[in-house]
């Protein structure tokens, strides 16, 4: 999964997080760093869609939120993949 918009929506499911922190958590798990630009690019699209919201930090970083729809959005495209590779582990026992 290579897709910054799910690699972000994927990273917010288990808690609010800012920038450093959601590239930080992608590079954890997915083994993907998001560039600055990549990151931020897809924050914005995210709001821009409604399925992140800042919440409101104390200093110059901003914690976003995973919003109910954003959720969804999240767990239809999860659904979407795993298919995808449930598909490609039958196809290959017969490679």
């Amino acid at each position: 999964m290579t897709d910054p918009t799910l690699l972000v929506l994927a990273s917010l499911a288990d808690g609010d997080k800012h920038g450093y922190a959601m590239m930080e958590d992608i590079q954890r798990f997915a083994g993907q760093r998001l560039g600055p630009g990549t990151l931020y690019g897809a924050i914005t699209r995210l709001e821009q869609r409604g399925w992140i919201r800042p919440t409101g930090g104390d200093d110059r970083r901003q914690p976003y939120t995973i919003t109910a729809s954003g959720k969804q959005h999240l767990e239809e495209q999860v659904a979407s993949l795993d298919q995808v590779l449930k598909t490609a582990i039958r196809r290959l026992k017969h490679a």
